[in-house]
């Protein structure tokens, strides 16, 4: 062989895709740069190693006493093949419920070859309906569903994860399907869904929670205008709107803060407390227990607000629009989550003439909302600081990525936009902390 010429390597392999780790060997010897590269393994034996020889008079400076006189180097390669026997593909199934419906968020890890499409399967149980979807196509027929990945996210690298979700109504049982399936493979090896385990909630129950700033449940108060730490307030203009103390409905105690809310900007009025929200900075954690009469509208309505004095005071508002809980940003109108069907169906609608738990947490630091209702996350609620279609993508835009509110005060009550229509709503054992408090 002369100067520039090669001499390929023949290389036998007893089964193939053998899966053990690699070692490649590189020897150099001479005046003249010559690679010997080999492949050995347990299952493979190389019967005559290639040799490359090339002249490199300028480009490395390699020198070797002799041609005798060989240094080997070794590097090692892990193989990222699944071990033999192990499932082709993961899935964790995280399930937000309620008494008719429920929405699912899958994550479908990939054990096995690389995927540039991919398609999910699986059965209900049970009468479960899917209504809407993201990040995938879902269809159903029968109790069967099928998912096929969307035009973004085909692509699905050994290891790599994708997550999708959609929204279902259902009554009865909700049973978690157990035949999960990945391009026709069993997913999960027992054929049971991996679900998500349970974070440990705090225990917060009524006014109990002794990490609070602060935890009332209004049954200190005498007379029928709220007071103390609550004020009246309907910032701008006033209507019809009222805020007083109900001695007949109560989460605990005997007392909670009752809201008439009636439609029309300025028929909002709220209960506020403009003194204790400053001590839980950088990060405000709120729990409180709502009861209301009519579910959220199609239209914008608040029951919640905190001024936010790094926006010009403006409003930070936890309300509803179509029919779910919303998020919203008075300072540039910007919603969480979109108000996409997609994205509202990453929320979750407040129930109706029963008490529900909800907490949430705001970061001054890094502007990031985590929601949680009667103790579960709620995805379509949730910003996180990397933007998700349909979720917290518009919340970030712009000057969304460096919003950093300072959160001045809380409010509770109704304000509704036009189109809101009106409600009746009791608070009860309502707490800030610097922590998250439990329901």
């Amino acid at each position: 062989m002369g100067d520039g010429t090669a001499e390929y390597a023949h290389t036998v392999c007893e089964l193939p895709n053998a899966l053990v780790p690699e070692v490649i060997f590189v020897a150099l010897c001479g005046p003249h740069l010559r690679f010997v590269v080999g492949v050995v393994s347990k299952r493979c034996q190389v019967r005559s190693p290639a040799v490359i020889i090339g002249p490199m008079r300028t480009q490395l400076a390699v020198f070797c006493g002799a041609l005798s006189a060989l240094a080997l180097v070794a590097i090692v390669v892990p193989n990222s093949a699944p071990a033999a026997g192990g499932p082709l593909c993961q899935v964790t199934d995280q399930v937000n419920q309620w008494s008719t419906g429920f929405t699912s968020n899958l994550t479908v890890t990939n054990n096995g070859p690389a995927l540039t499409t991919w398609t999910v399967t699986w059965t209900f149980g049970g009468n479960q309906q899917v209504t809407s979807a993201w990040n995938a196509q879902v269809t159903q027929a029968g109790s069967g569903v099928t998912a096929t990945n969307a035009s973004f996210n085909g692509v699905l690298p050994t290891g790599g994860s994708v997550s999708f979700g959609f929204q279902a109504t259902y009554s009865g049982a909700n049973g978690t399907p157990a035949d999960f399936a990945v391009n026709g493979q069993p997913c999960n090896g027992t054929g049971t869904p991996t679900t998500t385990p349970p974070t440990t909630t705090p225990v917060g129950s009524g006014c109990t929670a002794g990490s609070a700033i602060f935890c009332d449940g209004f049954d200190d108060q005498a007379g029928a205008t709220p007071s103390g730490r609550w004020s009246v307030a309907t910032p701008n203009c006033s209507g019809t709107g009222t805020a007083s103390i109900d001695g007949t409905v109560a989460h605990t105690g005997s007392k909670s803060l009752k809201i008439v809310g009636t439609d029309g900007f300025c028929n909002h009025v709220f209960a506020a407390d403009p003194t204790d929200p400053p001590a839980a900075a950088p990060t405000w954690f709120v729990r409180f227990w709502i009861r209301h009469t009519t579910a959220l509208p199609t239209g914008h309505v608040t029951f919640l607000a905190m001024n936010n004095s790094a926006a010009g005071n403006t409003d930070l508002r936890l309300g509803g629009q179509n029919g779910a809980l919303m998020w919203n940003r008075q300072s540039d109108d910007a919603t969480l989550p979109d108000q996409s069907p997609a994205g509202v169906a990453q929320s979750v609608p407040l129930p109706v003439n029963t008490w529900t738990c909800v907490e949430f947490s705001v970061s001054g630091a890094t502007g990031q909302i985590q929601t949680w209702v009667d103790g579960t996350a709620v995805p379509g609620l949730t910003e996180d600081g990397v933007p998700t279609q349909n979720v917290d993508d518009q919340w970030l835009a712009g000057s969304g990525a460096s919003w950093r509110p300072n959160l001045t005060d809380l409010k509770l009550g109704w304000e509704s936009y036009g189109g809101g229509g009106p409600d009746n709503l009791w608070f009860d054992d309502v707490a800030l902390g610097t922590s998250r408090i439990g329901c």
